[in-house]
């Protein structure tokens, strides 16, 4: 029956593009973020429906799209030299079948970053793939966050749709996107058209909000709680009134308190030092290998390159005597270990060059954002006052993820590549917009003449329905 649901879903979603090409586009989304095709039991394995939904996306485009607006950025030129750089190691990877497997799904999120700012020319695009976005890992967050409410957290204990450990399924990832899509969350209760905020949205998006608090605790990530703390440093800045912002925030804290397990508090104890805890150890000692290895290799060793490491570490051991624990140690020899770490694991598989293409790619995403805030948050003018705080809540949630991915390997997490395509896509929007204003005025004349109608005008017109054709 499930499996039919979820068929029957996507088709309807795939037939419905077919007088408006540009829901293909969302329908893409939809499908790589919730992976459906991993869910259904029978049927939809059976259908490549992924493949699907991401040729018709581009067919769609390419065929139907008038790509008025469309634009190729900096950042995207950025991707498409970094996705190159990959394909380069993955030809001269170490250990080029584990090479091939990670490129067979990352060339396809670069690609799809590349391409979704093209068909984001229109307020509604931009707005419905934001939203497709977040109900989409909305499922998966409301799902957990329900376990968890009811006792079924715990560290690799609590279960998802799927019982796979890898993408956005797993824990640390789930609670970092969990985190950051909070501010875009927020952002609809306040800008949103496709579902005016009136109360019913304004209710179903702080119980969002509080699920998506509950994934660091049912998933007991460490990565989560410190993606809490940067989260309530950023609100900080939007927030008015602060204190009442901060009360408002111990007190969700407090409510928090009767569904937060005694293995919680103990895994949460392990931040403060590495010292005192196997995985963290672990991954310092990788860290130091990576920095060794590049030296070496500086061009990168392909994906997954970790599988070469080896090394010896101390391995911290808690030993109980009556009310009081010590730490002992004892020399460890691992190998193949993960990086843990995007930073660390772009640098070891792709070298200096694919981290700074990396970098670049992230640090010119947050200035891009913040000049779109610095120049929009004072307009006052019809169609003008959504563009900053949109900005502001994409910057944050790629600050959040940033500092998520200093833990864990999600370098080129599907999602986030996502959240830079629409970062680009409302740069290159506000740019078009800006462009036509300045047109326009050189074009006004002095006098009493004709009146040049404002840029934003026309833009609404094309954000109507129509638009997602």
């Amino acid at each position: 029956m499930l499996d039919i649901a979820l068929f029957l879903f996507i088709v309807a979603f795939l037939v419905a593009g077919v007088r408006r090409p540009f829901l293909w586009v969302l329908a893409y989304l939809y499908v790589d973020i919730l992976a459906p095709q991993k869910i259904g039991w029978a049927l939809m394995p059976a259908i490549k429906i992924s493949l699907i939904a991401f040729c018709a996306a581009f067919a769609g485009w390419l065929l139907a799209d008038p790509k008025r607006g469309a634009r190729f950025s900096l950042r995207q030129a950025i991707m498409v030299a970094l996705l190159a750089y990959c394909w380069f190691t993955t030809m001269n990877a170490d250990f080029p079948e584990a090479a091939a497997e990670k490129w067979a799904w990352v060339w396809k999120a670069f690609v799809f970053a590349i391409f979704l700012p093209l068909t984001l020319t229109t307020r509604l695009r931009i707005e419905s793939a934001g939203l497709i976005m977040i109900l989409a890992v909305s499922a998966i967050i409301i799902s957990a966050g329900m376990k968890t409410v009811t006792g079924g957290g715990g560290y690799e204990n609590l279960y998802f749709f799927v019982n796979d450990n890898s993408g956005i399924y797993e824990s640390s990832t789930l609670a970092t996107v969990a985190i950051a899509i909070i501010p875009l969350i927020l952002w609809f209760t306040r800008h949103g058209t496709i579902f005016p905020p009136d109360w019913r949205v304004r209710l179903f998006a702080y119980a969002l909000i509080f699920a998506c608090l509950m994934i660091p605790i049912g998933t007991e990530a460490r990565t989560g709680l410190v993606c809490v703390a940067v989260l309530a440093v950023l609100m900080l800045r939007e927030a008015k009134r602060r204190l009442a912002f901060i009360a408002a925030g111990v007190a969700l804290a407090v409510m928090a308190l009767p569904f937060i397990p005694q293995s919680y508090y103990d895994r949460m104890a392990t931040i403060g030092s590495h010292d005192g805890d196997e995985s963290a150890s672990t991954r310092v000692a990788v860290w130091e290998w990576t920095l060794d290895y590049v030296k070496e290799n500086p061009l990168g060793g392909g994906f997954d390159a970790f599988r070469g490491n080896s090394f010896t570490y101390d391995l911290p051991e808690r030993v109980e005597s009556g009310n009081t624990v010590a730490i002992d140690y004892r020399k460890v020899t691992d190998k193949g270990r993960a990086y843990h770490s995007s930073i660390f694991e772009v640098l070891g598989e792709q070298g200096y060059i694919g981290l700074g293409l990396w970098t670049w790619l992230h640090l010119l995403g947050l200035w891009h954002m913040e000049r779109i805030r610095h120049r929009w948050h004072k307009r006052i003018g019809d169609g003008e006052q959504w563009q900053a705080p949109l900005a502001s809540a994409l910057q944050y949630g790629q600050a959040i993820y940033l500092v998520g991915s200093l833990f864990q390997g999600i370098a080129y997490q599907p999602f986030i590549l996502m959240l830079l395509g629409l970062q680009i896509g409302l740069w290159t929007y506000c740019r078009r917009l800006e462009s036509e204003r300045n047109r326009a005025s050189r074009k006004k004349p002095h006098g009493h003449g004709e009146v040049v109608s404002s840029p934003h005008s026309g833009d609404a017109v094309t954000a109507k329905a129509p638009a997602l054709r």
